[in-house]
């Protein structure tokens, strides 16, 4: 059987004088430091993906799901909890981490749409970044920088919040081209039916935004309707089914002469963009230039989603590439209005 000292050097284990049958009790080596680590590391990021999920329901369930304290406060929140509670030696290498688990989850758990975390994932990853920074920072002693950023989230987090606004919700996309046709021939594409193609720009194109797909309605005159159905929305979640989407307008200012016009499309309803904005109106105006026929397309809209200062300029981007597509379709013979 060999001796029981070579015995407990071959098994890492030591023995004392009690316990057992032969009086020897053996007790092995503590836990290796790397290990336990790697423990304290999966459970601080299932406690902050837990953390996570516990503030989307309670964000969802107060109408919140809008403002700067989702889209700001609930990385953070995951971020401070893992860093807190497992104590990374990177603390921003975990943060990160942690946010693209939770990214990732977020759209078969949580039912969330491609565009959504797609537009989301820089501003979660840029939160995420900021506090595993501070953490390093308060560890290396460095205690009054890292302290700047609690009133830093904190003014983030309460944009949307109570009606606290940072920027003006209402704005304006728009595009403008002089194409070659007849203004009468722009009038006419503007009061027939649609034929919609795939936009042009490779903004509307990579990101997979709402397609309009087909619409009913004719003429230019006041009270004329547009109705514009869209490819069905499709979420990430487990068992969802695909959800119709449409738009309806009506024509509420219209002016058309041979030389140019302007009409002024009015939202009547929409379950295609009110997830993401508040299209209000669309305009187009035209007029006769060298060349062919000046056409102006201007969508207004409302802006939703908050922090302003991340949601403002991608959603203005994106109507202005909207305000393109329109004026591509719309302005020559053989197409037709939104």
């Amino acid at each position: 059987m060999g001796d029981p000292e070579d015995t407990a050097g071959r098994h890492g284990g030591t023995e004392d004088d009690s316990g057992g049958a032969d009086g020897r009790r053996w007790r092995y080596p503590p836990e290796a430091p790397r290990s336990r680590r790697r423990r304290l590391v999966l459970a601080g990021v299932l406690l902050a993906l837990f953390a996570g999920y516990l503030g989307y329901r309670v964000l969802s369930e107060g109408g919140l799901e809008q403002t700067a304290l989702f889209y700001v406060g609930l990385p953070a929140v995951i971020a401070l909890t893992v860093v807190v509670a497992a104590r990374p030696r990177s603390a921003v290498g975990t943060a990160m981490a942690t946010v693209t688990v939770g990214l990732a989850l977020a759209g078969p758990l949580l039912a969330e749409g491609v565009v959504c975390l797609l537009m989301a994932a820089p501003l979660f990853y840029l939160v995420a970044l900021f506090v595993g920074v501070a953490a390093n920072e308060h560890r290396s002693k460095r205690g009054m920088s890292a302290l700047i950023t609690v009133p830093v989230l904190l003014a983030a987090c309460l944009e949307g919040v109570a009606g606290i606004e940072y920027l003006p919700r209402p704005s304006e996309g728009g595009a403008e081209r002089v194409v070659p046709a007849a203004p009468h021939e722009v009038a006419a594409a503007l009061a027939a039916e649609p034929e919609y193609s795939e936009p042009e720009s490779a903004f509307l194109r990579v990101l997979p935004f709402p397609r309009p797909r087909a619409a009913e309605g004719t003429g230019l005159h006041v009270g004329g309707q547009r109705s514009v159905a869209f490819n069905p929305r499709r979420s990430l979640g487990i068992g969802t089914r695909p959800t119709p989407r449409s738009m309806r307008l009506a024509v509420t200012e219209s002016a058309v002469g041979p030389d140019g016009g302007r009409v002024l499309f009015t939202v009547v309803h929409d379950d295609t963009l009110a997830r993401w904005l508040d299209l209000r109106e669309a305009e187009v105006e035209w007029s006769a230039a060298p060349g062919g026929t000046r056409v102006a397309w201007t969508l207004r809209y409302d802006r939703t989603f908050d922090p302003s200062w991340y949601w403002g300029p991608i959603q203005d981007y994106a109507v202005d590439r909207a305000a393109g597509y329109l004026l591509d379709t719309f302005s020559t013979p053989g197409t037709a209005s939104p």
